[in-house]
């Protein structure tokens, strides 16, 4: 049996996945998982170098905070956000 790594853009295919898939990412309170969940989003919607070009923001500084381990600033979430043609929205916890 041969295996693939799994790839969450994969299944990012129409606009209401990709608000869950970043809804329950941004409830996790993880910025790891976050920031992960927005490089997948930006895979399935043209890719790390396209969304380069959207942002200006240089394609590997891209690649090292969207990944796993990445941690990237609030600036450059919201460009990439931004790019991606996505809001974030508040809300009040009950």
């Amino acid at each position: 049996m041969r295996t693939k790594t799994y790839d969450a853009a994969e299944f990012l295919t129409d606009d209401e996945t990709i608000s869950a898939y970043l809804t329950e990412a941004l409830e996790s309170d993880d910025p790891r998982y976050i920031a992960k969940a927005l490089g997948a989003v930006a895979r399935a919607r043209g890719g790390i170098a396209q969304l380069a070009r959207d942002t200006g923001i240089a394609r590997e500084a891209l690649y090292r905070a969207l990944s796993e381990t990445g941690n990237p600033e609030l600036g450059t979430v919201l460009k990439v956000v931004h790019a991606l043609g996505v809001r974030l929205s508040a809300t009040l916890v009950a």
